[in-house]
């Protein structure tokens, strides 16, 4: 039987699943602090999570020499990846994403992190399993290019119509619109919630709470 809504729902990582917006916000600073460069506001640095590293780090230090990029990128990597740092998936996640799996929705991943990232992240929240497919900003375009949702619905061979994406960026909804697919917003990550909803999204939710109770009434 036909499903209501859609038969593909694909998530955004960071800031969405998993509680890491502060963790990255304060990476970007510290890299930007190694090299001397002018340190980016909490806003601003918040505000490139989602994008490609590249992508990331131009907009967040606009005075970087290009020849310094590697060295501003691999700042961050030590930052991000500094030993006792751990970041959890937000409360009720996991059991969001298990009540889909079982309703019989196909789960996916599009993610501003590198393959290497999102591979270590998905091994240590234990989901590597439950998602479908997964695409990151190193093996294609960066959002808001709606590459990474195009390739998707090829791989797993569903239609654009009848697809989700879920994110909490402004580059995770404009992504959506220029994928032709439906976007929902969760104002609990790096971009604020009027900042979502000026891109009339099905739903901003406040919380997993919400976000899982909407999934279940309206997808």
């Amino acid at each position: 039987m036909a499903r209501e809504q859609f038969d593909l729902i694909v998530f955004d990582w960071d800031g969405t699943l998993m509680d890491s917006t502060v963790h990255i916000t304060r990476s970007i600073q510290a890299a930007c602090r190694d090299l001397g460069l002018p340190v980016p506001g909490d806003e601003a640095a918040s505000y490139v999570i989602g994008l490609g590293l590249r992508e990331a780090l131009q907009i967040a230090a606009p005075t970087l020499d290009p020849a310094d990029y590697s060295r501003l990128a691999e700042r961050y990597r030590f930052h991000y990846l500094i030993k006792g740092q751990v970041t959890e998936l937000f409360v009720g996640v996991r059991e969001m994403l298990a009540e889909l799996r079982d309703r019989g929705y196909l789960l996916a991943v599009a993610t501003g992190k590198s393959r290497v990232g999102l591979n270590r992240a998905l091994d240590e929240a234990r989901l590597t399993s439950i998602f479908d497919g997964t695409r990151c900003a190193d093996e294609t375009f960066s959002k808001p290019h709606p590459a990474m949702l195009h390739e998707l619905t090829r791989e797993l061979g569903q239609d654009n119509g009848r697809t989700l994406m879920i994110g909490d960026t402004t580059h995770d909804l404009q992504m959506a619109i220029n994928a032709g697919v439906a976007g929902v917003g969760v104002g609990y990550g790096a971009h604020s919630p009027d900042s979502l909803e000026a891109l009339s999204p099905r739903y901003v939710a406040s919380d997993v709470a919400s976000l899982a109770l909407w999934l279940r009434e309206h997808a």
